[in-house]
């Protein structure tokens, strides 16, 4: 099994930004789309993320450290004391007894402890057909010592992903395409009601374990978008219009997340309004979509002579200030 800090090339008194860091400059010079005729760098590419997994997890890294789970995320040996823990002869044989004899009460030997303790305490009463109790109490009988039912096949670690999602395909749950550790890629659909930290869980597509392979955890990113953002369930986007088309009215362009559509644009529009465009928002959990909601705002020209030579003469005798109390 690797040590995750040798895989990722830090020391042990690394910190979360050391790992971070030391994380991505691997992942970017190994992942699968830059060495597609490399398969080493692909198997590199999944240790590096299993090492990543590991430390970035406070509470596995400080499991690890303390020996309690070995570089796959596994637990040790229960009794993981290198041989010295139960000294004495092995039933028919002579030597220490491993942490290998004692893994998962039963592992590849199926170690039988109540011949272990037989074998440490004599069989003298078994030999006479009878079941008494051994020194200290230890001994037989139909009530006597017996072996605790082996513990559950561990399942493989989690891998988790951070999945980036254009702020437009997560509108419109477009499927997002990811590569796994393993360098394989698959298209995701996104959930209904998607929102930035929502995570996926992907079966059987963390690591190996003897109770068989983790899951992928994904946790989407929404990415922010230069003129839409987001309110709830609905998008929000301010319209620049000119003076000529808030005065008359006019229909103009509007982008949305599924393309630009026409939009009237009554007359006498003030800066501030605001349209709803039904349907155009974010999927909701019931599957329904939010509303686009389209706030105007009235650009007058760079050069404003000619418009000022127009209005020559005029004044407008409103107080749109008279609701402030001014």
């Amino acid at each position: 099994m690797a040590d995750p800090y040798s895989t990722l090339g830090v020391s042990r008194s690394a910190t979360e930004k050391d790992i971070k860091s030391a994380y991505r400059k691997l992942a970017k010079e190994l992942h699968p789309d830059r060495n597609k005729d490399n398969p080493q760098a692909a198997d590199r590419f999944g240790k590096v993320t299993q090492a990543y997994d590991l430390l970035s997890d406070k509470d596995k890294r400080a499991q690890f450290d303390r020996g309690e789970i070995d570089g796959d995320g596994n637990p040790t040996s229960p009794f993981g004391m290198g041989g010295g823990g139960f000294g004495g002869a092995r039933p028919g044989g002579s030597g220490n007894y491993s942490s290998r004899d004692f893994q998962g009460f039963g592992g590849a030997e199926d170690l039988d402890l109540g011949d272990l303790f037989e074998g440490l305490f004599g069989r003298g009463n078994q030999r006479s057909g009878a079941r008494g109790a051994g020194p200290g109490g230890m001994g037989g009988g139909p009530q006597g010592f017996r072996r605790p039912p082996p513990p559950p096949p561990q399942k493989g670690a989690d891998i988790r992903y951070k999945l980036a999602v254009p702020f437009v395909d997560a509108a419109t749950r477009a499927k997002q395409r990811i590569t796994l550790a393993d360098g394989k890629t698959i298209d995701l659909s996104l959930p209904a009601g998607v929102e930035d930290g929502t995570t996926m869980r992907l079966k059987g597509k963390g690591h190996n374990g003897p109770g068989g392979n983790g899951d992928g955890i994904v946790v989407i990113d929404i990415q922010p978008h230069p003129f839409f953002y987001r309110e709830g369930d609905d998008v929000r986007v301010e319209l620049p219009i000119t003076l000529d088309e808030a005065v008359n009215g006019a229909k103009v362009k509007v982008p949305t997340v599924d393309g630009p559509v026409m939009l009237t644009i009554g007359a006498g529009s003030s800066s501030g309004k605001v349209l709803r465009m039904k349907g155009k928002g974010f999927s909701k959990k019931d599957a329904s979509r939010g509303d686009q909601l389209v706030t105007l705002e009235i650009h007058l020209p760079d050069d404003v002579a000619d418009l000022a030579g127009k209005l020559d003469g005029w004044k407008d005798t409103s107080n749109p200030r008279e609701h402030m109390g001014l």
